[in-house]
């Protein structure tokens, strides 16, 4: 018997999020009509925390290889790190209704919804401490929704190569002082992307009035960049030195404050 297409519809929102993940795409309600979000998923039964990474640019997939996302976005291509490291982790896409996922956007209601529903999609899943880690626009994003969600629902925050000026939602122009949750901030010694500037990433820690725990870690390492400055295989995205980034993150979100 074919079922109908909005039987279809529902069933394909309702069963990713009942079940552990394994690893694997899953698509959640991105609480508009006919809309999801897709999440590549990595269930790491150890693990301690859940980290939700938000990628930068359009926070598109790339293409789809093997069933997973083809992105060469530092975090995207740096989720087996995250979960090696003894995480669970859910890395964040764009819905599927929106081309592009710009500045303006990251700071919306809509998106802060999105992201409410993959931590509550977290918290259900895997009962584990939430953690958002976001890169480069992905950052606009994380602390769009660190703002509004809180130590409520979140264990912690992490900027990486943050937007700095010139656009909306850099990362000064929010409300940091309402960021109760312990915040890192990392960024590249050499990145050259003019929206994102290693000193003024540096004096983003100065506003986290009310973290409890708040660091920035300028990171000097890696080798070969290529590309545009503001893209993902420049110094921007840690070239040749996602480990030891991915272990900076990591050692830090076990012992915040250290």
């Amino acid at each position: 018997m074919r079922l109908p297409a909005a039987i279809v519809l529902i069933i394909a929102f309702i069963l990713p999020a009942c079940a552990q993940a394994g690893e694997g795409f899953i698509h959640l309600d991105a609480g508009r009509e006919n809309a999801s979000i897709p999440v590549y998923a990595i269930d790491n039964p150890q693990a301690t925390a859940t980290l939700i990474l938000l990628p930068g640019g359009d926070s598109g997939t790339g293409k789809i290889i093997g069933g997973k996302p083809g992105s060469m976005n530092f975090l995207t291509r740096s989720r087996q790190l995250f979960a090696d490291q003894g995480f669970n982790v859910l890395v964040m896409f764009r819905a599927s209704d929106l081309r592009m996922l710009d500045f303006p956007e990251r700071i919306s209601n809509e998106h802060v919804t999105e992201i409410r529903n993959v931590v509550d999609y977290a918290e259900r899943t895997f009962g584990k401490p939430v953690w958002l880690v976001g890169t480069s626009r992905g950052t606009v994003s994380a602390t769009a929704a660190a703002i509004a969600l809180g130590k409520e629902h979140l264990a912690g925050l992490v900027l990486t190569s943050s937007v700095t000026n010139r656009k909306a939602g850099a990362i000064g122009s929010q409300d940091l002082d309402k960021i109760d949750i312990p915040t890192l901030v990392l960024h590249h010694k050499f990145d050259a992307c003019p929206i994102c500037v290693p000193s003024q990433a540096e004096a983003i820690v100065d506003k986290l009035k009310n973290a409890p725990a708040r660091k920035f870690i300028l990171v000097d390492g890696g080798s070969s960049p290529q590309g545009d400055p503001c893209e993902a295989m420049h110094w921007h995205g840690y070239p040749n030195f996602e480990a030891q980034t991915v272990k900076l993150i990591s050692d830090w979100i076990r012992n915040p404050g250290s």
